[in-house]
């Protein structure tokens, strides 16, 4: 069955608690994934500023390591949480690793990429740090890419966050 929106989902944190997407209902969702070995590695700082500064608004960042970018993220799920936790003080929930692209593919991951199709409509995910946002209907705004620092898209989460 088609899904409309994103709360029809389901995933895994990354200590393996299951999370219906619907906990999120009304909020502005970036869903992010993420790794630890990555050029833009260091967006985790920018993510980490936009969760602190509109938490409050209605804004959850949404991190889902994914290996299957030149094996950027190898590790156990234990290993990415400690990782992203000393290293740039994530707070924001980070799910469990799974794939974005493939047979594989996480379900919500499948839904993105057909909802918000990147350049020149391709669905796959081009690599590490690509982003979504989710409007509080549930439904995809946009898509950013990998480059896009965190920062930039602050007028769209304003934007979102007011709609």
């Amino acid at each position: 069955m088609g899904h409309t929106d994103v709360w029809g989902f389901e995933a895994q944190t990354i200590d393996g608690q299951r999370v219906p997407l619907s906990r999120y209902k009304g909020k502005v969702l970036l869903i992010v994934n993420t790794a630890s070995k990555c050029g833009f590695t260091p967006q985790f700082d920018g993510l980490q500023v936009l969760w602190q500064a509109y938490q409050d608004k209605g804004l959850v960042v949404l991190g889902f390591p994914s290996n299957q970018f030149g094996a950027q993220d190898p590790g156990s799920n234990d290993e990415i949480a400690s990782f992203c936790q000393l290293n740039y003080g994530v707070s924001f929930p980070m799910m469990a690793k799974v794939d974005v692209n493939g047979g594989g593919a996480h379900p919500l991951y499948r839904w993105l990429t057909q909802e918000a199709p990147g350049v020149l409509g391709t669905q796959a995910i081009k690599w590490n740090f690509t982003k979504f946002l989710v409007g509080r209907d549930g439904k995809t705004i946009k898509r950013y890419a990998p480059q896009d620092e965190p920062a930039k898209l602050t007028q769209d989460i304003e934007a979102a966050l007011a709609g």
